[in-house]
């Protein structure tokens, strides 16, 4: 995998990171859980979930893109289909999960979603993080794929009319997906999704990998 490209880009679409029998394995496991109308935050705190963040550092293609020293700090399920239809505007993924509120001028927007602190952090710190979408079922044009504006990672974090500028300069690029492949992104990069046109279930665990240690006495809610 061309890390330049990650760079400058700031996604890096990769092939057959799962297999079909684990694919199936990882839908059985999803089937049970309890979810709200678009997914879970939650995952990572299941044994079968971690293995899974740790099959994706070890993977050859995934090694360039994930540091070995980074930990996966969350896991968060989506799931579209016939009942459970939605779209996401476009936007930047600006929260992490932590463990304490602590108070700083860097801090801002803290929430709590699903149990979880969540707080948006400088963008120096967001600019670091990588996120890897894990995709469960194939996801074609009609599926509801993640749209994202190539590059818009470098702008830092933009206020909601400079995110609608900077996609009218830079055309999308439509993240269609194979089974058991991985996407992945830098959270500062602008992504959106459409509703599913298609009959097809879209599922994905998307993961976050970061550094262990967080600047400002903050803690990650769970490191693994």
């Amino acid at each position: 995998m061309d890390h330049a490209a990650f760079t400058t880009q700031g996604f890096a679409l990769v092939p057959q990171v799962l297999t079909a029998t684990q694919c199936e394995a990882a839908a059985s496991r999803l089937a049970g859980m309890s979810t709200n109308s678009a997914g879970t935050r939650c995952l990572l705190s299941e044994a079968w979930c971690q293995a899974l963040a740790a099959r994706v550092r070890r993977h050859a293609s995934m090694a360039p893109l994930v540091p070995a020293g980074f930990a996966a700090v969350q896991c968060t399920y989506f799931e579209k289909s016939a009942s459970r239809n939605w779209l996401v505007p476009v936007h930047q993924d600006l929260s992490i999960p932590v463990a304490d509120h602590v108070e700083h001028a860097s801090l801002s927007g803290w929430s709590r979603k699903e149990g979880t602190l969540y707080v948006r952090p400088p963008a120096e710190l967001l600019e670091q993080l990588v996120a890897v979408r894990l995709h469960i079922d194939a996801c074609g044009a009609s599926d509801g794929p993640l749209r994202v504006v190539p590059g818009s990672h470098l702008y830092g974090r933009m206020q909601a009319k400079d995110a609608a500028a900077a996609r009218q300069v830079q055309s999308e690029f439509t993240c269609t997906a194979g089974q058991g492949s991985a996407m992945a992104m830098r959270p500062l990069l602008l992504h959106a999704s459409s509703r599913s046109t298609g009959g097809n279930m879209r599922r994905v665990l998307h993961f976050l990998f970061g550094p262990r240690v967080l600047p400002f006495g903050l803690r990650w809610q769970r490191a693994i």
